[in-house]
C-alpha cells in the first residue's frame, strides 16, 4: 500500500474560456469506480446541450484505476490529457469532467490537448488538494478508572483518536503510522502500568 496518496479537497468548478469555446471543469473525491462513474453521469444531465462532456479518474491509492473518455472529441486530446493532469498532479480517488460548450473556433489537436489538460490543473489549483497518510488502526482496551486520564494523554501528544466505546471496560480506537506501534506500545505499557491491553487492527487512510 502507498504511504500517503493526495486528492482534491472538496468537489467543485471551474471554468475558462479560450477561442470563444466555454471548458467548465467539475472536480470532485470519489471513493470508488462507481462514485466517480455516479458523478460523470451526473455531470452529464446538468449539461445536456454542451458539444462534450469529456472524462477522467483515477482510483485506488496506488491509482490501480484509470479511465478517460473523449466523448466525441479526436482521439486522444481530451480525456488522456485530463487524465495525465490528475497523474502529472499524484491525485487519486478523483474524477473530473470537462464540459465544452463550442464557441465556433477550432482549436486543433494540440489546442486541445492545452485546453483540456489545462483545465484540470487550474481547477485543482482552484479547489486545492489534500493528503491522506497511511495508518494502522490500533484498539486499546483499558479500565474505567484509567480511561478518562489515558484518553487525554492520548489526544495531548497528538494521537489520533477515533473512537472511545464504554462497557465493562473501555475501549479506544487510535490511528497511527505502522512504524510507530512498537513505540506506542512501550508508550502505552507505561502509561498505564500495564494493564491496558493493544490489539492492531487493519490499516486505512486519514488526513495527514
Amino acid at each position: 500500500m502507498q504511504e500517503q496518496y493526495r486528492t482534491v479537497a472538496r468537489e467543485g468548478v471551474h471554468e475558462t474560456e479560450i477561442n470563444r469555446s466555454r471548458f467548465i471543469c467539475a472536480l470532485a473525491p470519489a471513493a470508488s469506480e462507481q462514485e466517480a462513474q455516479d458523478f460523470v453521469a451526473r455531470v452529464r444531465r446538468e449539461h445536456p446541450t454542451a458539444t462534450h462532456n469529456c472524462f477522467a479518474y483515477v482510483i485506488g491509492a496506488d491509482a490501480a484505476v484509470q479511465r478517460a473518455s473523449d466523448d466525441g472529441e479526436p482521439g486522444g486530446t481530451a480525456g488522456a490529457p485530463m487524465l495525465q493532469m490528475l497523474l502529472r498532479r499524484e491525485t487519486r480517488y478523483v474524477a473530473a469532467v470537462v464540459t465544452r460548450y463550442y464557441g465556433g473556433v477550432k482549436l486543433g489537436a494540440g489546442g486541445l490537448i492545452r485546453a483540456y489538460g489545462g483545465v484540470v490543473g487550474e481547477a485543482l489549483d482552484a479547489l486545492g488538494t489534500v493528503t491522506r497518510q497511511r495508518f494502522r488502526i490500533a484498539t486499546v482496551t483499558v479500565d474505567h478508572q484509567r480511561a478518562g486520564k489515558l484518553e487525554n494523554d492520548l489526544r495531548a501528544t497528538g494521537r489520533a483518536v477515533r473512537d472511545v466505546r464504554y462497557a465493562e471496560a473501555v475501549t479506544i480506537e487510535v490511528g497511527m503510522p505502522g512504524a510507530d506501534v512498537d513505540a506506542f506500545r512501550a508508550w502505552l505499557a507505561d502509561a498505564t502500568a500495564g494493564t491496558a491491553r493493544l490489539e492492531l487492527g487493519g490499516e486505512a487512510y486519514g488526513a495527514a
